[in-house]
């Protein structure tokens, strides 16, 4: 399937990522690897052979300190995303995420076709193209969100009986409704991994439409813009 931008249209750069999107998608990029890497150590520390005493070495508590504080910055960074959903411009609205007509469904259809089953569209490529998320990345996002509350709730709730602080203690009934501790840790351990998949489909699927559209996919959250046709945007069209 060739490139659509491959024959010739009239463009223009249009901002579709707003500052605040852009810093938290990268914050939170940049909290996910090393929570990720921090938990897995934590969950399987490895044998460090030393001669030195217990006492000087304190290496798996600053592991354990790194992946505290990232948390509370995921968890901040998670709030700030919530308040900008409702501040910030169409494309970073939570009304973008929802599937509220039918040409959002149609959206789907299409990106399941071209995403998943790999089906030549070519001629429908102009007419469900987003502007913004795809309709199926904003329902995976959704998802990623629900997902992140849990880490944070099983994360704070297995934090709560070591911690002095009071943010930590409003999850210390966590682990009591899920009925254990070990269940608990169980679930934060599995949300990692569902994480660090979900990570790797975003970043081939962010490579494979900058390929197939052209349109600067893999730069825009770097830059803020996209490219876009000019008739699109006389129509108001924002998908």
């Amino acid at each position: 399937m060739d490139s659509y931008m491959s024959k010739t249209y009239d463009f223009k750069r249009v901002l579709v990522w707003e500052l605040p999107v852009r810093i938290f998608h990268w914050l939170n990029a940049l909290c996910i690897v090393v929570l990720a890497i921090t938990g897995l150590i934590i969950a399987n520390p490895p044998v460090l052979m030393s001669t030195a005493e217990a006492s000087d070495l304190y290496w798996f508590g600053t592991v354990r300190m790194i992946h505290f504080i990232t948390g509370y910055i995921f968890f901040l960074n998670a709030i700030a995303r919530v308040y900008w959903a409702f501040r910030g411009n169409y494309y970073s609205n939570w009304r973008a995420f929802i599937p509220l007509s039918r040409k959002a469904w149609e959206n789907i259809k299409h990106v399941i076709k071209i995403d998943i089953l790999l089906q030549n569209e070519e001629k429908e490529v102009l007419k469900n193209i987003s502007v913004g998320h795809n309709y199926v990345a904003s329902l995976s996002y959704v998802i990623l969100f629900l997902l992140a509350l849990v880490q944070i709730f099983t994360g704070f709730g297995l934090y709560a009986p070591t911690s002095g602080w009071w943010l930590p203690k409003l999850f210390a009934w966590v682990p009591y409704v899920l009925g254990d501790e070990m269940t608990t840790r169980f679930i934060h351990h599995l949300s990692t991994w569902l994480f660090v998949v979900f990570t790797l489909i975003h970043i081939y699927l962010v490579f494979y439409h900058d390929w197939l559209e052209g349109r600067g996919e893999s730069s825009a959250m770097i830059s803020g813009y996209k490219f876009v046709r000019k008739e699109r945007l006389k129509s108001g069209d924002h998908i």
